[in-house]
């Protein structure tokens, strides 16, 4: 089978100046991780891998230059899913590591639970070997600064399509021996209440892979996200409906019943892309045949 990678870096207004910093970076995490794919690598590593980049991009909402909560401080969340027996690993509020994503893996190959969060998760990083950092060395000045602005601001919303980008990251693919696997991170909304937990590490909200069914990742306002139950809501319906009507409908029930904003990326079972967004914007990108195919409008 022809590997498949498809990757996002959040979906929300993406100002102009940083289009190119977004688009970039998925570029560097699909020319980098799809040779591996064509060489063997399982679709859970690859996943794994495309979105430790991200992670460590200052560019998004992942790791290194993440949102700050209320107090000032970064908390982080993530899930892996292995779609051939539907096992995940997940994390939420995580402090200080950079890569929340491969601590996801970690809870889900070597111990007996699925999602772990808080000091608990932090706990069971450093008994891993983590390197643990300080929130110094995942802030970006971009993030201080915006912090700053709207940390007082009675008029702020997560909600609202704001002037900054929004940047969870996201990864599926789909490996030679036809197994998919989907990985979501993120460091939340902005000036969010300490101890918010979003869809991103939420099975079916945040990230969904199945063999039979398909795989996906979302990005996007998270509450809305999880009350619709988006990645599986669209998997769900690819068999009958096909890849364009369940996204388009999904998508439609998010913003009639719940006035929710979000995007998409995945993989159907027999290999193809589908993705979808009704926010401003979504950046994401993908390959086929060593040929990348980038998208932000």
């Amino acid at each position: 089978m022809v590997p498949k990678l498809i990757i996002h870096g959040g979906a929300w207004n993406i100002p102009i100046e940083y289009e190119k910093d977004h688009l970039d970076g998925i570029r560097e995490a699909l020319t980098r991780v799809y040779p591996l794919l064509l060489d063997g690598a399982s679709a859970l590593d690859s996943v794994e891998q495309a979105v430790n980049i991200l992670e460590a991009n200052p560019t998004y909402d992942s790791g290194r230059g993440a949102f700050l909560n209320h107090v000032g401080g970064i908390e982080l969340d993530a899930i892996i899913v292995d779609g051939r027996d539907i096992n995940f690993g997940a994390v939420a509020g995580v402090k200080n590591i950079l890569h929340p994503v491969t601590l996801a893996r970690r809870v889900m190959e070597r111990t007996e639970h699925c999602f772990l969060i808080g000091q608990g998760a932090n706990e069971f990083a450093r008994k891993e070997g983590f390197e643990i950092l300080d929130t110094q060395d995942l802030l970006t000045e971009r993030e201080l600064e915006f912090y700053n602005k709207i940390k007082s601001d009675p008029n702020f919303h997560t909600k609202i399509p704001f002037d900054h980008p929004s940047d969870t990251v996201g990864a599926v693919a789909k490996d030679k021996d036809g197994n998919l696997a989907a990985a979501t991170s993120t460091g939340g909304t902005p000036r969010k209440l300490q101890g918010r937990v979003g869809d991103s590490p939420i099975l079916g909200a945040g990230a969904y892979a199945d063999n039979v069914l398909g795989a996906a990742s979302t990005t996007g306002w998270g509450e809305g996200i999880m009350r619709a139950m988006l990645a599986f809501r669209v998997v769900d319906r690819l068999k009958d409906k096909g890849k364009e009507a369940s996204v388009e409908e999904a998508l439609s029930f998010m913003k009639n019943r719940i006035d929710g904003l979000a995007g998409i990326i995945g993989i159907t079972p027999g290999g193809e892309y589908f993705y979808g967004y009704n926010t401003p914007k979504m950046a994401f990108g993908y390959m086929d045949t060593r040929k990348v195919f980038l998208h932000i409008k």
